[in-house]
């Protein structure tokens, strides 16, 4: 071991390491888009509209465009960013450049929640459209679940063509029944009616026409944790930048066509999905398929589970890719020596980070079935979901937080790093991502429903500070993302062993 010193000692990686340790390089620009929009699009299916529940239609509206501009914010940072490191580590990568290895492993681990749970959330909603297509009961859930991680990871695992093809599959297919669903929406639309028949203190106007903020405007703030679940997951791109075929001109232009491709399909789901006939947004505020509401109100129930299976390639969508960066996180902060290295094995054939992607599926699913056990089968999904959404949310919010700091102190101390991209919003940008994320955490811990969720997170962080503090911070590998960061300290490299390892490159 090396001398260690300010607390940080790394070691010297066994012959063979990075061999074991190999990612293959296939994503072109519409790779990356197809991943960031399919990795969003179940928000957009289920989820978002828990949020009318907290602040009716005009809260909720309020809530998505205070988003949506923290979301612009962070994606035109981590545009700047990607390019300039080029490390799947993503956000531990950004933050351990400019934080040091303390604040790189804290922002890994805020990062680590949010793409373990997020997959989890998805499964859930995938489970409640797939109990009502095949009248499984309530307790038959779980199954559900699992056979939705076998099926899936084992994609992830099989192969990155593979994985980017059904991406890129599941993506187009998930794009093509909004549309298909905003077109046939238009001649329905009843706005004042039905999206607007929520009354004060919550109740239900049978004639609609009710006040615009029947919450005021503190039900806005409080509908911002599920306005999020229109974007979460945009800023999992940098994940694949190992995997990307030129990520200095590819990642830029896949993150922004992404984020701007969810800000319509967000907005027009929120004008057309509670304007329905018999839909509205009283009942969509606590419904676990608000697409699939909105095609009955439109082809009746007749058609209903046909309908369901239409509805349910959204989620597919997310699922899939959501687990592709679970896997490349955890196998970036275990390549590294944060998290035990085992769990950053590739697939000698295949290259794919199979143990990270199947410990997360592992971690996630035991996460529900104690919520699900927990909390009770019968909770309903506006509890069960919520409270899955609002956990990985409150790690989404902690890890933007985390990244706009890395993007000023990139901007301000590391100036001299090649900047093939540079973010037009600058350093206000991610200011304001950082207010905007605040707020969105203040709102969430006032939440008395979701609130023993976030304090879940919250203990998970502390189990992951006390590993690294005992254990991981004294046994770091020179991977990547530390020998580039060690390499821009300016200073010399503390605990470090000279040289780079075998295969690092």
């Amino acid at each position: 071991m090396a001398t260690e010193k300010h607390g940080i000692a790394y070691i010297a990686a066994e012959a063979g390491y990075f061999e074991k340790r190999v990612l293959r390089k296939y994503a072109g620009v519409w790779s990356l888009w197809a991943l960031g929009v399919g990795a969003v699009i179940s928000g957009q299916y289920s989820g978002w509209n828990l949020g009318l529940h907290s602040g009716g239609w005009g809260g909720m509206l309020i809530a998505t465009i205070i988003i949506a501009v923290m979301y612009l914010g962070l994606t035109f940072s981590i545009a700047e960013m990607s390019p300039a490191l080029p490390h799947t580590g993503a956000a531990y990568s950004f933050a351990r450049t400019t934080m040091g290895q303390w604040g790189g492993f804290v922002t890994g681990l805020f990062e680590n929640v949010e793409y373990v749970l997020t997959p989890a959330v998805v499964v859930f909603f995938i489970g409640a459209y797939l109990t009502g297509i095949f009248e499984t009961p309530t307790a038959f859930q779980p199954v559900w679940w699992i056979l939705g991680y076998v099926v899936f990871v084992g994609l992830n695992v099989t192969g990155v063509e593979l994985s980017f093809k059904v991406t890129v599959i599941v993506t187009l297919l998930a794009l093509a029944v909004l549309l298909v669903f905003f077109v046939s929406a238009i001649p329905f639309f009843d706005f004042s009616r039905w999206a607007l028949n929520i009354g004060p203190g919550g109740t239900e106007l049978p004639e609609g026409n009710g006040p615009f903020l029947p919450m005021g405007i503190a039900g806005a703030f409080a509908a911002m944790p599920f306005a999020v679940w229109s974007f979460l997951a945009i800023e999992q791109l940098p994940l694949a930048a190992e995997e990307s075929a030129d990520p200095k001109r590819d990642m830029p232009k896949g993150i922004i066509l992404g984020m701007l491709t969810l800000i319509l399909t967000a907005f027009l789901i929120l004008f057309l999905n509670p304007a329905l006939p018999g839909v509205g947004s009283f009942k969509l505020g606590s419904s676990g398929e608000p697409l699939l509401d909105g095609f009955r109100a439109i082809y009746g129930s007749g058609l209903a589970k046909v309908l369901a299976f239409v509805a349910i390639i959204g989620l597919v969508a997310s699922f899939h890719t959501i687990i592709f960066a679970q896997g490349r996180q955890i196998y970036s902060l275990s390549r590294a020596g944060y998290f035990p290295p085992f769990l950053s094995v590739t697939h000698d054939k295949r290259r794919t980070p199979h143990v990270a992607m199947v410990a997360g599926a592992l971690v996630g699913l035991a996460i529900m079935l104690a919520l699900f056990f927990g909390l009770g089968a019968d909770a309903g999904s506006a509890v069960i979901g919520g409270t899955l959404l609002n956990m990985a949310v409150f790690g989404a919010m902690c890890s933007y937080i985390a990244q706009a700091v890395s993007f000023i102190l990139l901007r301000r101390n590391h100036a001299a790093i090649e900047r093939p991209y540079r973010s037009p919003f600058g350093i206000p940008g991610a200011v304001l991502t950082i207010v905007i994320a605040v707020v969105t955490l203040g709102f969430q811990l006032s939440d008395p429903v979701y609130r023993a969720g976030v304090l879940g997170v919250a203990i998970w962080f502390a189990i992951g500070i006390v590993y690294f503090a005992f254990v991981g911070r004294h046994r770091l590998i020179l991977s990547p993302e530390e020998e580039f960061a060690l390499d821009h300290a300016g200073k010399p490299r503390d605990g470090a062993p000279a040289g780079r390892p075998a295969g690092a490159a």
